[in-house]
């Protein structure tokens, strides 16, 4: 029995990406919607609640696009490792290459801290959408299972990776357009029907990572 239920570190290290997820993203999303519904009842004067709720709201959405982001790279992480060690057991070939994957993941968390911290339009605009274009990036080697990249076959809206990556988008996006989501009704709106798509896309992870853990 003991024997049956050990795991390898690799293993542990594959199940690091859905205990984040589980753990620390999904109650932060609960969080962030509860926040999101008082800064909605605040902004209509049907609570009288304290001007913190709406900066407490984006500072989860923020964390909520964080973990997401890390998460996705832990993914990415361990597929390239996975890859390495099947392809050279105990060597040194392709180590220059996993060095060169972490160091584009770190520099893809870079970009995301760099987009909380800047103030222009355009240039958070520019931000999110390079660090979108980086997960996309590092999503597209060879070694992270996608299914299939045709948006007509049937795979593809089953996929785990591509679910995950518009998830990611949406999330950037949510972060580069703060301040004029606050400032625009019609950018509230659009920020609403975004993440009525976010808590599908969650459900969707939720069920797709699960497939994937028990075909694994």
């Amino acid at each position: 029995m003991s024997s049956a239920l050990s795991l390898t570190a690799m293993q542990w290290f594959g199940l690091l990406h859905p205990v984040l997820i589980i753990l620390f993203v999904y109650p932060v999303v609960g969080a962030t919607i509860r926040l999101g519904t008082l800064a909605r009842e605040r902004r209509l004067q049907i609570n009288p609640l304290p001007a913190s709720v709406p900066v407490e709201h984006a500072e989860h959405g923020r964390w909520v696009a964080g973990g997401v982001l890390v998460a996705v790279l832990i993914a990415f992480f361990h597929s390239y490792l996975a890859a390495w060690f099947e392809a050279s057991p105990g060597g040194l070939a392709g180590v220059g290459r996993l060095v060169a994957l972490a160091l584009a993941e770190l520099g893809t968390v870079v970009i995301y801290l760099r987009l909380l911290k800047v103030r222009r339009p355009a240039a958070r605009a520019l931000l999110g959408l390079a660090c979108w274009l980086a997960l996309l990036l590092l999503g597209a080697q060879p070694e992270i299972n996608r299914l299939t990249d045709n948006p007509f076959d049937a795979d593809f809206w089953r996929s785990h990776y591509w679910s995950g990556v518009l998830l990611s988008g949406l999330l950037l996006a949510s972060v580069a357009a703060k301040p004029e989501i606050a400032r625009h009704l019609s950018m509230r709106r659009l920020h609403v029907y975004a993440n009525v798509l976010v808590a599908v896309l969650l459900a969707v992870q939720a069920i797709t990572g699960t497939r994937n853990l028990l075909a694994a």
